[in-house]
């Protein structure tokens, strides 16, 4: 019979490896700074060039390797930390699997020279396509530096794959900022092409939390701190008055490890619960230690999920533990105390005509009524809401039926401080105020990205914002669409001045939408088809009357009328809908 099945080179074994442990540069940085973690280094340099694709280097003060080690150190399955299966439930160390260096070596070149602190003489060893080349003595400090250039040399179709520069840099300042955090004690220096991004010194967590995010983080702390049988909890949460509208301030290290917990995360929420507006998230910095035999971290080669022996008795401990914090600080959800006694009806009395709420009713309201001084809609714009419109909510209400009096004006109001409810002649239309004008800023942009520019206003007095680095980055990239939509900015060091702004939006307010956009675009969880695209629909979401807004009638018949003279008026940006319709048969069915 003919031979179908061979066993893989071992060149082609490591490249296919290397396809789930090294996805992107940020991955190389993650697994050089880790071991780097793991030899107990006191000072960690990262430095890239060309966000990581032509050059990664890590340089620390560890312990160092003898030149056995350091030739070892590059073969698969090749680890100090384990020598048993049960040591996997022992581990503290970061790494342990000794797949990481040998999946490296598979894709780059490499060159690495390491010495210990009782030898004279360090070693240098070059590696290319996994095989071993120059192996020399070498003058070096005590520890150990990596380089890794040309990722992806061998593998085009990998390569090819990689971001801009920019992309690529935002995911290495995540995975960076990841360990710094999880490692106050240690000393980081971060290098992008020639130029220093960071230089965090040893510090308490929350110094670190602050030279990481700027000083503008500090008032937003508030500490959490626990412990108890199962776990011990300490760190950070924000305020909830400086949520945001995206995840990128949730951080949970597990023995200084960093996960992805959707089950904990869920704790967090829950204890926020009443106190977060719609839509937006909790920010914190939330370490847990556990012992190591409760928990199992190999179950994903990136280490960044992990199982936990007592899960449920770690999400009730947690959430009790964040609630607590933000009580201590007098963060309370808002509760309306008063209650008119007439709206109870105890079960003794149930025969006795209960208390009549002593409030005055006009019979002759009615909400729907024309009134004086109420600004007439643009006819057409109605026209072409009955003319297309289509909806699940609406699906059984004929397109006649969908026909406004266009002799009158369609009455509006508020509901909820969400909700717009206007008439139609067959029923009632609930539009959801923040949906709509996400959709109408979205087209505004859209258009003045790919055509014509948007009004713009000169600002009377320049708004300053002070960045972080990785929103710098964020703002270097985006600054020639932002000066698309109408936005004049004068970049000096690391802070901004906005000079002229599109003139919809509040100058007030210009600092927190530029922010939340940075936020929102570093998060990116969001489809979209181009980069005009994917910051039309940022903008639109940062820019857009929230929910809880009160609206004056002008405000809610703009509303409308702008979001039925919209091209796309039945979903908003992110695909969800705007509106429903409640028809006259439907009110009747639940009214009988």
């Amino acid at each position: 019979m003919t031979q179908t099945i061979s066993i893989l080179p071992e060149n082609i074994a490591n490249q296919i490896a290397a396809g789930e442990v090294i996805l992107r540069p940020s991955s190389v940085v993650k697994e050089l700074i880790e071991n780097s973690v793991d030899a107990n280094a006191k000072k960690i340099q990262l430095i890239i060039k060309d966000s990581g694709k032509t050059l990664v280097q890590v340089i620390d003060d560890g312990i160092g390797m003898s030149i056995e080690d350091l030739k070892l150190s590059f073969q698969r399955h090749a680890t100090s930390k384990l020598k048993n299966f049960d040591d996997l439930f022992l581990l503290k160390s970061k790494g342990f699997r000794g797949e990481a260096l040998a999946s490296i070596a598979a894709i780059a070149s490499i060159q690495a020279t390491s010495r210990r602190k009782k030898d004279k003489l360090g070693k240098l060893i070059k590696i290319s396509g996994g095989k071993i080349g120059l192996v020399e003595d070498s003058v070096t400090s005590v520890g150990t530096s990596i380089s890794v250039k040309n990722l992806f040399y061998n593998v085009p179709a990998r390569r090819n794959f990689l971001k801009s520069d920019n992309v690529e840099l935002k995911h290495i300042i995540d995975e960076f900022h990841r360990i710094a955090l999880a490692h106050p004690e240690i000393c980081f220096v971060f290098f992008q092409n020639d130029s220093e991004l960071f230089k965090l010194p040893i510090s308490s967590l929350q110094k670190r939390i602050i030279n990481i995010f700027s000083n503008k983080i500090q008032e937003k702390l508030i500490p959490v701190e626990e412990k108890t049988s199962v776990a011990e909890i300490s760190g950070f949460v924000i305020k909830p008055d400086f949520s945001k509208k995206t995840r990128g301030q949730q951080f949970f290290f597990v023995n200084n490890r960093f996960i992805k917990s959707p089950f904990l995360n869920h704790s967090i929420v829950s204890a926020f619960e009443g106190l977060l507006s719609d839509g937006f998230f909790p920010g914190y910095f939330i370490f847990l230690k556990v012992d190591p035999k409760s928990i199992d971290i190999n179950i994903h080669p990136t280490k960044t999920e992990v199982k936990f022996e007592d899960e449920q008795n770690l999400f009730a401990i947690l959430k009790a533990t964040v609630k607590h914090s933000l009580g201590m600080f007098q963060v309370f959800p808002s509760i309306d105390f008063e209650k008119d006694p007439g709206l109870d009806v105890p079960y003794e009395y149930i025969r006795k005509s209960p208390k009549e709420p002593p409030i005055e009713v006009n019979s002759s309201f009615n909400p729907f009524r024309e009134e004086k001084g109420v600004e007439k809609i643009s006819q057409d714009s109605w026209n072409n809401l009955y003319s297309k419109i289509e909806s699940k909510d609406s699906a059984n209400i004929s397109e006649d039926e969908l026909q406004l009096n266009l002799s009158q004006s369609p009455r509006v109001f508020q509901l909820f401080k969400k909700y717009i409810i206007t008439s139609l002649r067959s029923g009632l239309l609930i539009i959801n105020q923040q949906r709509a004008h996400q959709r109408i800023l979205y087209e505004k942009f859209l258009k003045s990205l790919t055509s014509e520019k948007m009004v713009t206003q000169k600002l009377i007095f320049p708004t300053k914002i002070k960045l972080s680095k990785k929103e710098l980055v964020l703002f270097d990239e985006y600054h020639k669409n932002l000066k698309a939509i109408g936005f004049i900015i004068k970049l000096s060091g690391s802070s901004l001045e906005i000079k002229s702004a599109p003139s919809i939006f509040n100058n007030d307010n210009l600092e927190d939408i530029i922010l939340n956009l940075f936020s929102m675009i570093d998060d990116g969880n969001f489809d979209s088809f181009s980069k005009s695209d994917f910051l039309s629909k940022a903008l639109s979401n940062v820019a857009s009357i929230k929910s809880g807004r009160i609206l004056s009638v002008k405000e809610q018949q703009i509303l409308v009328d702008d979001l039925f003279a919209c091209k796309e008026f039945l979903t908003c940006p992110f695909n969800n809908q705007i509106f429903v319709t409640l028809s006259k048969e439907e009110l009747d069915e639940k009214l009988n």
